[in-house]
């Protein structure tokens, strides 16, 4: 397998890219790119505190939604990286500079929606009121109590709140943010680790050279994009690893089996800054 990627592997545990390269698992090339508000539609989210523990709230300005409460969010546009998307979004509806601490989750219905929640913080901006009701927005503000309180134009705010709140008292890793890689398909990088008897670390990862994470692509036709992420995971962990008990998927960032057996065909674990890297774990 050549040297461990030490160096690499500790940039993806800690929070920080590493470049997804040219070979692929999953489905065969799609007949056509993946276009935004084509056949995709990501969507951005933002969570920002003041210094008093506020969350930023939106009045909506949307006919189906007039009036109600929710975290600023919309869609990405065509050429726009996520995190500008983020930025954008956050100015238009709630007259705020932002910058991103981390990604919080990332959410699928399919696919073919995805949406990235992020933490952030203010930098600058004059909060939007309602003297400067828009398209984008009727008012933004802080809000003290319980969001629960307002009407809300959909509970599926009140986990990231939750996801969010938990995060700034103790974070559960380290700073994430995307990583701007240029791709035509919907590729999913999987972080697949579990530890030794001894509690060693081990982590899953390809034996061609360089060695990498496992990375998974969702074709683009119509019954792929309906399928959601979830089966191109378990399709790529069902190659690499022994069949019973069978994987699961376990959080945005990664997968993980109970047991681990022997090695198979193109993959092998490999423990993170040992000096010898073969052998098995026991968990």
């Amino acid at each position: 397998m050549g040297e461990a990627p030490v160096a690499e592997l500790d940039a993806v545990l800690d929070g920080g890219g590493w470049e997804v390269g040219g070979s692929f698992e999953g489905p065969p090339q799609p007949s056509g790119p993946i276009r935004l508000g084509k056949n995709v539609c990501y969507v951005v989210l933002a969570v920002l505190f003041n210094e008093e523990d506020r969350v930023l709230l939106v009045q909506e300005a949307k006919p189906e939604c007039h009036g109600k409460w929710y975290l600023p969010a919309g869609r990405m546009e065509p050429g726009e990286s996520i995190v500008a998307a983020m930025r954008r979004e956050v100015k238009e509806e709630t007259g705020l500079e932002c910058e991103p601490l981390t990604l919080l989750a990332l959410e699928e219905r399919g696919p073919a929606w995805i949406r990235f929640a992020f933490l952030a913080r203010p930098t600058g901006g004059t909060l939007k009121t309602l003297a400067e009701a828009d398209a984008e927005s009727l008012q933004a503000a802080w809000c003290a109590g319980d969001p629960r309180s307002l009407p809300l134009r959909a509970p599926d705010i009140l986990p990231l709140l939750d996801l969010a709140a938990r995060y700034r008292r103790s974070p559960p890793h380290p700073p994430t943010l995307p990583q701007e890689l240029p791709c035509s398909r919907l590729c999913l990088r999987l972080l697949i680790a579990c530890s030794g008897a001894a509690g060693d670390l081990w982590v899953l990862l390809g034996t061609a050279e360089p060695p990498r994470l496992p990375v998974v692509a969702c074709g683009a036709s119509p019954a792929e994009l309906r399928r959601g992420l979830r089966l191109p995971v378990l399709r790529l962990l069902r190659g690499c690893l022994s069949p019973a008990p069978p994987p699961g998927p376990h959080g945005a960032a990664g997968a993980a089996a109970p047991r681990w057996g022997r090695r198979r065909g193109r993959w092998r674990l490999l423990q993170r800054g040992a000096e010898h890297r073969t052998g098995q774990p026991g968990r």
